[in-house]
C-alpha cells in the first residue's frame, strides 16, 4: 500500500504545466517564439516570461521568501503587460534561463512549507491574509496550465505543432488529409448557424 502525498501530487501538476509551456517554445526561430499572434499580443515567450513573474511572486513574496533577482517588468511602475513580451535586450535563453531559476526558488518554498503554511497576497484586493501554500499552489497550477493552453493555441498557429507534450500529444493519430477534412466539416457544421 502506498501513502497518498497530496502535496507532491500538486507539486507534479505544476511541474507538468511548466514543463507544457517551455515545450511549446522549443525549435523555434527568434521570430516565431516573439511574434504576437493574437489582437492582444499574446506570444510564447511572453507567456514564458509572465509565468516566471507569477511564481516568483506566489511563492516568494507571499511566504516571505523574495526570489533574489529584480524583475523590474512584475514592479508597480512597470509599464502595463510588461511581462507579457520579451524586449530586443532579453533573449530566449534568458527568459527560459530565469524560469528556470524562479522554478528552483519556487521548488525549495513548496518542499520548505507545508500545504497548511499561511502566506499573504499584497495584489489581491481583498483578503490579503490567510492563504495556504495549499491554495497558492493550486492557482498557480491553474494558472499555468491556462497559459500553457493559450501557448498550444499560439504555437499551432505558428507552425501547425499541437498536443500536450513532446511524448504524448494526446491528439488523434492522423494524417493532414484527416485534419483537413476534419476541419472542413467543423467549419461547414458552423457554416449552418451563419
Amino acid at each position: 500500500m502506498t501513502s497518498y502525498d497530496p502535496k507532491a501530487d500538486l507539486h507534479r501538476y505544476l511541474g507538468t504545466a511548466r514543463q507544457a509551456l517551455l515545450w511549446k517554445v522549443e525549435g523555434l526561430s527568434e521570430y516565431d517564439a516573439r511574434r504576437p499572434l493574437t489582437t492582444t499580443g499574446t506570444n510564447l515567450l511572453g507567456l514564458v516570461k509572465h509565468a516566471a513573474g507569477v511564481e516568483s511572486g506566489y511563492f516568494g513574496v507571499t511566504f516571505g521568501r523574495p526570489f533574489p533577482e529584480p524583475l523590474p517588468w512584475m514592479e508597480d511602475a512597470a509599464e502595463d503587460n510588461a511581462d507579457m513580451w520579451a524586449t530586443a535586450d532579453e533573449s530566449r535563453e534568458d527568459i527560459i534561463a530565469l524560469y528556470r531559476r524562479v522554478w528552483a526558488h519556487a521548488d525549495a518554498t513548496i518542499e520548505a512549507l507545508g500545504l497548511d503554511t499561511v502566506g499573504r497576497v499584497p495584489w489581491w484586493p481583498e483578503d490579503l491574509d490567510n492563504h495556504t501554500l495549499h491554495r497558492i499552489l493550486v492557482h498557480v497550477i491553474a494558472e499555468t496550465h491556462r497559459h500553457a493552453g493559450h501557448a498550444d493555441i499560439v504555437r499551432e498557429l505558428v507552425d501547425g505543432a499541437a498536443g500536450a507534450h513532446a511524448h504524448n500529444s494526446n491528439m488523434p493519430a492522423a494524417d493532414t488529409a484527416w485534419w483537413s477534412a476534419y476541419r472542413t466539416r467543423v467549419e461547414e457544421t458552423a457554416e449552418r448557424f451563419r
